[in-house]
């Protein structure tokens, strides 16, 4: 399927973009099902935040429509939404009156096998570290370097995904995921309020969770808490829920609240 930049299908962007030169954009990854983009609200109220904290002045509206119509023709795949704050020229101050540009970009849904998701992944440890930057904290912006070194250190297939922590030490997040601790009846997750992607599907899950009474707890993450852990697993908006079945020396089974919010993350991304 055809790109489109700015509601009109195109295959080229402007070399003066500002995504080029500076990164300076926001982008959000959505599945697509039936020609619906799942989590839709979640996915603009995070593109909201991000556009208010960059002062990206974007017509929401636009990209909401835009973003169902673009769905509407894929029918079935991953549909990419790249945020530009726009084109000028060279230097970081944006010239006056810069419209942001839009591009969609869609793919087929990655294949990943069946085990992932039944009996858990490995998590390779990082040693690339996430800076701390509470001005960026959260936001899914177009600077991923560290994930992309992050994801450089390891290309055997018995890891699935990566454990990222920040420079002084605290769990943060997978590679392309968000992570989730359980501990008896409690549900834990790291405070990305520092660094880290807060993901859609991470939000949903609190959300849910809080809905259902579990009890939720959003606070730093040490590697004691993961080693006194019974249940681990991460999550993104693609895939749902991997329960993770083991890390370094470290090893758990997919329990039962895990298989009860990979039930929920099922039911949220086909609806």
């Amino acid at each position: 399927m055809h790109s489109w930049l700015d509601g009109l299908p195109a295959d080229a962007v402007n070399l003066q973009s500002r995504a080029l030169a500076y990164g300076d954009g926001l982008f959000e990854t959505i599945a697509v099902r039936a020609g619906r983009p799942s989590l839709l609200g979640y996915h603009l109220e995070r593109l909201a935040l991000g556009c208010q904290r960059l002062a990206i002045d974007a017509d929401q509206a636009l990209i909401a429509d835009e973003l169902c119509r673009y769905a509407s023709a894929l029918g079935d795949g991953v549909l990419k939404l790249i945020l530009v704050r726009g084109d000028s020229q060279r230097g970081y101050a944006p010239a006056a009156g810069v419209a942001p540009r839009r591009i969609l970009q869609g793919s087929p849904l990655p294949a990943y096998p069946a085990e992932h998701a039944e009996q858990g992944v490995r998590l390779f440890d990082c040693s690339t570290r996430l800076a701390q930057q509470p001005l960026l904290a959260g936001l899914k912006h177009l600077n991923r370097l560290e994930q992309v070194l992050a994801r450089a250190e390891w290309q055997d297939s018995d890891h699935a995904e990566g454990l990222m922590r920040d420079t002084s030490g605290r769990i943060i997040e997978g590679v392309f995921s968000n992570l989730f601790l359980v501990r008896g009846a409690e549900l834990l997750t790291a405070d990305l309020s520092r660094s880290g992607v807060a993901g859609v599907m991470r939000a949903a899950l609190i959300e849910q969770a809080t809905d259902a009474g579990i009890t939720l707890r959003i606070s730093d993450l040490s590697l004691q808490d993961l080693e006194q852990a019974d249940e681990v697993f991460v999550c993104n908006s693609v895939y749902g829920i991997w329960p993770v079945r083991a890390f370094a020396s470290l090893n758990w089974s997919p329990g039962p609240l895990t298989r009860k919010l990979q039930a929920i993350a099922r039911t949220l991304l086909d609806t």
